[in-house]
């Protein structure tokens, strides 16, 4: 997702197509995104005055920006300074954690997040303190953040009076630096040290941070002989986090490790499903079953697409067909900027020292057929049409299908295959 100040800038844009210059200035400068959840949106306003008028006059402008940026209806809480204090003193609810749409009963299992899914639901249970801490891993998309929600509004449920605190790894290191320059340190220990449960995303971030893993190394030793319980989300294992510290890598794997996987093709129709039941979209099957083969990548991107599709039939009183489908999921990836199928073989090539003719071409040595599968994988788990990847490679669409499908089976088989595709996509992102 964007940051806070990129989501601010794509709105003041788009409001700016229809409001004055004038009026932006007069009503909007200073404005700020606070905080930003599932479908509703937290905006400081500078005076109360200035706040007045924006709830007037604007919000209907800026809920129509916020269903144009993300194709979704949003709520919008206008704060001022009393409640922008408590939101960084952290007694404020944080907007995305408190909705009730990450729960353990909106989590869609399957194969690829049932271990994780269990060991997360145990730790919010009380059924174990064994897992402690628990590290949720995975590529982005995946459903590691919704588990630290899922975790935290059961155990809220179970404990209203639990100090419960909740932060991304970055973020964690921006409050430590602005606790040092202001001389705060005091007050930031005890915001964290004193958790009952204390969640972390995207704990990658603090990797080679040296003052920020020293306060996280002696706040976790501070929680864990306390017996208060620590979960962390990351995009990668301890081990594959190069520039962590060693101490923290050990504490870290000194619980439980669980990671998620790319949902297989049972587990996309059914987040479809799940998704399209709370948007209140009926789809056909084969619209479903369309967007299961070919949007395989995480399921961010199934949900986005299931979203898109809402709007697309709200705004165009269309019935959702495949060809419809297939226009909306194209303009999807115009939108994101997918790399281009060119770019894909190239570095899945360059990865088993081949060439791009190589993967093209009709040869059916295992290294090159193995390279070929990759490449195939990859080019329709960046959200492009089974029937475009067949197009690329010449190849029918029964062939490509199969290819796809030997690779899922191998990444759910092999941890060390599906390490070496999280390398070539890596490459792929870097490029592109």
């Amino acid at each position: 997702m964007e940051s806070a100040s990129d989501v601010w800038s794509s709105l003041v844009e788009i409001m700016g197509k229809t409001l004055s210059p004038v009026a932006m200035t007069t009503w909007f400068d200073g404005c700020r995104v606070v905080e930003l959840g599932d479908n509703r949106l937290a905006l400081y306003v500078p005076s109360d005055f200035k706040r007045g008028i924006i709830e007037q006059r604007f919000t209907g402008v800026l809920k129509d920006a916020l269903r144009e940026l993300f194709s979704c209806d949003f709520e919008v809480d206008l704060l001022g300074d009393a409640e922008l204090e408590r939101y960084e003193r952290g007694e404020a609810p944080n907007l995305a954690m408190d909705n009730d749409s990450f729960t353990f009963e909106r989590f869609v299992v399957g194969n690829s997040n049932k271990f994780a899914h269990a060991a997360a639901k145990a730790v919010a249970e009380d059924q174990t303190k064994e897992y402690n801490p628990l590290f949720i891993h995975g590529e982005s998309g995946l459903g590691k953040t919704h588990l630290l929600y899922a975790i935290r509004h059961e155990v809220r449920q179970r404990h209203p009076d639990h100090n419960i605190v909740y932060v991304k790894g970055d973020d964690f290191t921006n409050e430590l630096i602005a606790a040092i320059q202001s001389g705060h340190n005091r007050e930031f220990r005890e915001k964290y040290r004193y958790a009952d449960l204390f969640l972390m995303d995207d704990v990658q971030f603090i990797a080679g941070r040296e003052s920020t893993q020293e306060e996280m190394f002696h706040t976790f030793n501070s929680l864990l002989e306390a017996g208060h319980q620590i979960v962390f989300t990351a995009d990668r294992p301890p081990k594959e986090m190069l520039k962590l510290d060693d101490r923290l890598k050990t504490r870290f794997e000194s619980g439980l490790v669980a990671d998620v996987k790319p949902p297989d093709y049972e587990t996309r129709m059914a987040i479809i499903r799940n998704k399209s039941q709370q948007l209140g979209i009926v789809l056909a099957d084969d619209v479903i079953d369309y967007i299961a083969e070919n949007m395989t990548s995480n399921v961010r991107q199934l949900e986005g697409t299931v979203k898109k599709a809402k709007a697309h039939y709200e705004l165009m009183h269309e019935e959702i067909t495949v060809p419809i489908m297939a226009k909306i999921m194209q303009d999807l990836l115009r939108e994101k900027g997918a790399p281009t199928p060119d770019l894909i073989i190239e570095e899945t090539a360059k990865y088993y020292e081949l060439t791009a003719d190589d993967l093209k071409g009709r040869a059916q040595t295992k290294n090159i057929a193995l390279a070929r599968h990759i490449a195939m994988f990859e080019i329709r788990k960046m959200g492009y049409s089974l029937q475009e990847v067949a197009d690329f490679f010449k190849k029918d669409h029964t062939t490509v299908l199969a290819s796809i499908r030997k690779i899922e089976k191998e990444v759910a088989r092999s941890e060390e295959f599906a390490q070496t595709l999280r390398d070539i996509t890596a490459n792929i992102n870097n490029r592109n």
